[in-house]
């Protein structure tokens, strides 16, 4: 009889949790330990056994370029575009006796507007602070495959690490 409460009809646990077994192998990049799995995976090893663990994760930022007036109110001018449209486009279907194409078009230019004015406005509070774009991600420094511990030397033996 398995205990419900604790974990999902999948069997994965509800909440997260470090897993617990052997590490079968270390790789410096996602993506080999990706095809490790694959390789076991290809050789009917029970990969539900399997996880990839990312050890020691940084926080990168890239930078991607300069900001100026030009770039902020392109980006808002952008977005406020999509909000526009989406709004006019609800409001279209919420009322169809309006002209639709006119009242589509002025909806976004009003978004574009609103959004080319708010991007303006935060760039110039901003602006001696941060006149750079970036992206943040986190990555990890290695990735560990791991699975149980009585399956650890058949996986190591599949990837011919023994």
């Amino acid at each position: 009889m398995s205990d419900r409460s604790s974990s999902t009809r999948r069997g994965l646990p509800r909440f997260p949790s470090i897993p617990r077994g052997e590490v079968v192998a270390t790789f410096d990049s996602y993506d080999d330990a990706q095809k490790a799995v694959d390789t076991l995976s290809k050789a009917e090893f029970p990969v539900k056994e399997v996880s990839i663990i990312g050890n020691d994760l940084v926080s990168v930022e890239r930078v991607t370029g300069t900001l100026s007036y030009g770039r902020a109110a392109g980006a808002g001018a952008l977005s406020g575009l999509w909000i526009g449209l989406f709004f006019g486009l609800l409001l279209t279907l919420l009322s169809p006796n309006a002209s639709t194409l006119l009242f589509i078009g002025a909806a976004a230019l009003i978004g574009a507007g609103f959004g080319m004015f708010f991007n303006i406005a935060v760039y110039s509070l901003n602006r001696r602070r941060r006149d750079f774009t970036s992206v943040m991600q986190v990555v990890a420094t290695s990735y560990s495959v791991l699975t149980s511990a009585d399956l650890a030397n058949r996986a190591r033996n599949l990837l011919g690490l023994e």
